[in-house]
């Protein structure tokens, strides 16, 4: 009786754990494929503002930007495009953050890489927001800090 009891405890255990992993395999699934950045938005901030993204280039380089994911090992490569960006591949590793995928929240962890895929920046990444993601379009967002209050970019890509 006492095995049956620990056997038991370890499956609830087990299937509880695979909730969330099954979803963020579906994100990561969905993420596959190229992808275009259509679009760089800031909700609730209306004016033009001189926007770095990623420590790379300006947020005018990365609109029609296209992206490259693959899911079954976490690796891209997106190449940013416009009049005065470089146009180099840039390689990256990326994860999806299962920490809070069973209430739909998403994080996003994209890290430079060289061509390698070693890293470029230390243990250092970016950390993003997934705020949709269908098969065909997908929005990310990340808050940082402006004269000391939050201010939202919103990176919008389609498939």
């Amino acid at each position: 009786m006492k095995k049956y009891l620990v056997l038991l405890t370890v499956a609830v255990m087990l299937a509880a754990c695979g909730g969330a992993s099954k979803v963020a395999k579906e994100a990561r699934k969905t993420f596959d494929g190229n992808w275009t950045l259509t679009s760089i938005t800031y909700p609730n901030n209306p004016g033009n503002f001189n926007v770095t993204l990623f420590n790379e280039a300006s947020a005018s380089c990365f609109e029609n930007s296209t992206w490259d994911f693959v899911s079954n090992n976490n690796r891209g490569t997106y190449t940013v495009s416009g009049v005065g960006c470089d146009g180099d591949t840039n390689y990256f590793i990326w994860s999806i953050d299962e920490e809070n995928t069973p209430a739909g929240v998403y994080d996003f962890l994209l890290k430079p890489t060289n061509d390698s895929y070693k890293s470029t920046t230390g243990n250092q990444g970016f950390r993003l927001n997934l705020k949709s993601l269908t098969d065909t379009n997908m929005v990310w967002e990340q808050t940082v800090s402006l004269d000391g209050s939050p201010f939202t970019i919103r990176m919008n890509f389609s498939k």
